[in-house]
């Protein structure tokens, strides 16, 4: 596992390394994503119902604050659908007479603050119940559901929406204005894009060293989107129904003043909350999934820290709510992106975009800029986890699975919420039923080892079980059930020994089973025994004052405890 180096604080060392090794391509991918997604800010904006210049606002400071408190490398923050939808929501549910703009400010901050306080309060723990199946299923749907939202522009129709039933839906009641040269657009610009991902390395390495052909290569999105342009403006095909990107709002910060009315932000609170939630939970799940490919590692609680300060950026400078956006970080991964810095670069990029070459993107067809997030997102896509997912567990494979359609068919919150479940419900099925093996010991050595799989030897009337889990209310009920069948098998038991080491904790659902367990034994005249119980483990019976009813021996060893009765024969 690979760590990106930390750039927040001014360490001349670290910075001569990142200007020699990381620069280059984080400068490169900044370059390319910039320009891509100036039009998506807007239309993000425009879904949650807020002056376009809000997404603008959303996708510049607070880049670079995430880019101070984040962990992830390649993380795009910024305005996203899911988060548009709701806003457009709590947009629609205001009381009458607030502005919008009011509304999404009001918003950012609560947002902010209470990311903030998950930070300060340790919430990053519940990052643990994302597991991989659920990961892995979310990135794969994700590219699927990025490159069906693609399609309509790529084929200039008006349809939106943020799942496959939407879309299709919109699709449905919207009609194609002169799709096919719209769609001519498209097609030329993914067999471009595709051959050039393919081969541009390839034909530049022959005129040039291989590591500036590689470089040079990772531009040729902006050569593509470029050439469209102008060919538009040779063309004037946007006069023929063609959709294009349009004139970009002027890039001026007119803070509006905050709204102090109390009722207002008590209202909006309710709003905020589910807002807050799926804000951390879905970047986390973006960030992660990102981490996974590039071999980095991720740090929850700092997420939520980057996550709060780029919403109250985005308060400050007049913006929206913002997260995470799997389709901003694969375009970034895509592009060449190492670390935070990119973003900052990003930032830079898209405000310097909207300030000088506003004119010639307005001529830039959407069908172009469909192709290129389309590109970017099937090369994510990947079945290989899927194929060994199968070999290695069935049931994690349906879940991940499931969790990918889920996110192409229900949404990004149905997926994650039915994944979490789902995976708790595999966990709790797996751990309902403490696994206890009998085991014996390995002959001329001190070693015990599963009767089932190995050849050892057994001690006449005593009676070795290894529980190989730790006794929780899941699972502590079944333990009198299962050791009572082993005794089935070995009617002249007359001392139970329990090898305790792989037990890491005893709740107090498992400490009533342990006493229900002795007294069961005793009721038959069987001792029981127990051996290499770790030491926060005997803390705790110590704490529950167990020396009051077990009557049996602690051992530091199992195999002390096995010759307590003579040698194993």
């Amino acid at each position: 596992m690979r760590t990106m180096p930390h750039l927040t604080t001014f360490d001349p060392a670290r910075w001569r390394a990142y200007a020699q090794g990381a620069l280059r391509d984080d400068l490169v991918a900044a370059l390319v994503v910039s320009v891509l997604l100036i039009p998506q800010s807007l239309g993000y904006a425009l879904l949650a119902g807020l002056p376009p210049e809000a997404g603008l606002y959303a996708s510049l400071l607070p880049l670079l604050a995430y880019a101070a408190l984040g962990s992830s490398p390649v993380i795009g923050v910024g305005p996203v659908a899911l988060l548009s939808l709701m806003i457009s929501q709590a947009v629609a549910h205001a009381p009458p007479g607030v502005p919008p703009h009011a509304v999404a400010l009001v918003l950012a901050v609560e947002v902010g603050v209470l990311l903030a306080l998950a930070a300060w309060w340790r919430l990053h723990a519940l990052a643990a119940l994302l597991s991989v199946p659920v990961l892995q299923g979310f990135e794969t749907g994700g590219a699927v559901a990025i490159a069906l939202s693609q399609l309509p522009a790529l084929l200039g129709s008006g349809a939106r929406g943020s799942s496959l039933p939407q879309l299709l839906a919109s699709w449905r009641e919207t009609p194609l204005p002169w799709w096919p040269l719209t769609a001519l657009f498209g097609v030329v610009a993914i067999v471009a894009l595709w051959v050039l991902r393919k081969r541009a390395a390839d034909w530049l390495s022959r005129m040039m060293p291989r590591g500036r052909a590689v470089l040079l290569a990772r531009l040729s999105p902006l050569v593509v989107l470029a050439t469209a342009i102008a060919v538009e403006a040779i063309t004037r095909s946007g006069e023929r129904g063609v959709v294009l990107v349009g004139a970009l709002p002027a890039l001026e910060w007119r803070l509006h003043a905050m709204s102090f009315d109390l009722a207002l932000w008590r209202e909006l609170l309710p709003s905020a909350a589910p807002i807050a939630l799926v804000a951390f939970v879905s970047s986390l799940v973006v960030a992660e999934s990102m981490a996974r490919k590039e071999g980095t590692r991720i740090d929850p609680r700092r997420e939520l820290a980057g996550l709060a300060a780029a919403n109250l950026a985005a308060a400050a400078t007049a913006g929206m709510p913002v997260a995470g956006s799997f389709t901003r970080s694969v375009m970034a991964l895509d592009a060449g992106s190492r670390t935070r810095m990119a973003g900052v670069f990003t930032a830079v990029f898209m405000g310097l975009a909207v300030l000088l070459i506003g004119r010639p993107l307005a001529l830039l067809p959407i069908a172009v800029l469909a192709a290129t997030i389309l590109v970017a997102s099937v090369a994510v896509f990947d079945l290989q986890p899927f194929r060994e997912a199968w070999r290695y567990d069935r049931a994690e494979c349906v879940l991940m699975t499931l969790v990918a359609v889920l996110t192409v068919v229900m949404g990004v919150t149905w997926a994650l919420g039915v994944g979490v479940a789902a995976s708790i419900g595999l966990l709790l099925q797996r751990t309902a039923r403490p696994h206890v093996a009998l085991i014996g010991r390995v002959p001329g050595t001190e070693h015990y080892r599963n009767a089932e799989r190995y050849e050892v030897e057994l001690t006449p009337g005593v009676m070795a079980l290894r529980i190989d889990e730790s006794l929780l209310f899941t699972n502590a009920r079944q333990l009198s059930d299962v050791v009572a069948q082993q005794l089935v098998r070995y009617p002249d038991t007359r001392r139970v020994v329990l090898q305790m080491s792989p037990v890491n904790h005893i709740d107090l659902s498992g400490l009533a089973a342990l006493r229900a367990l002795h007294d069961m034994l005793a009721g038959r005249g069987i001792r029981l025994d127990l051996s290499e119980v770790k030491g926060p483990v005997l803390d705790g019976l110590k704490a529950g004052q167990w020396r009051q009813w077990f009557g049996g021996e602690l051992f530091l060893s199992h195999h002390h405890a096995m010759e307590a009765d003579g040698p194993v024969r």
